[in-house]
């Protein structure tokens, strides 16, 4: 019986840091590769990933609750310029249509472009 006890409390230990910790951001960019997740309850339909404003990738459904990994060196312009591995990431901007016909927009990198415009003088 104690041996129960204490494996169920090791377990709500484990479930509890669990919901305790930071949820994962709707975009990530690390190695090389820009993540995508989708944090509702609604398929996205026609997910268009722009790094850069310039940059594009798509992704024709991306369901509820799922993740898209595109590398980077997919990514290009509507000239065919492809993504430079020497290039930096400043901003992605991500358009969708949600299920139910909603738009779906997220943005990454825009806050830190609008704190540097606002310390140019």
């Amino acid at each position: 019986m104690l041996r129960r006890a204490s494996v169920l409390l090791a377990f709500l230990a484990v479930v509890s840091v669990g919901a305790c910790s930071k949820p994962e951001p709707p975009i990530s960019v690390s190695e090389g590769m820009v993540t995508v997740v989708n944090q509702t309850d609604h398929d996205w339909k026609e997910v268009l990933i722009t790094v850069n404003d310039h940059f594009r990738g798509f992704v024709p459904v991306l369901k509820a609750d799922g993740r898209a990994n595109a590398p980077l060196s997919q990514f290009n312009t509507g000239y065919g310029q492809y993504w430079s591995a020497n290039m930096r990431v400043r901003t992605i901007d991500v358009t969708a249509k949600s299920a139910d016909g909603s738009d779906v927009k997220l943005t990454w990198g825009r806050e830190r472009e609008a704190e540097g415009a606002g310390n140019s003088r």
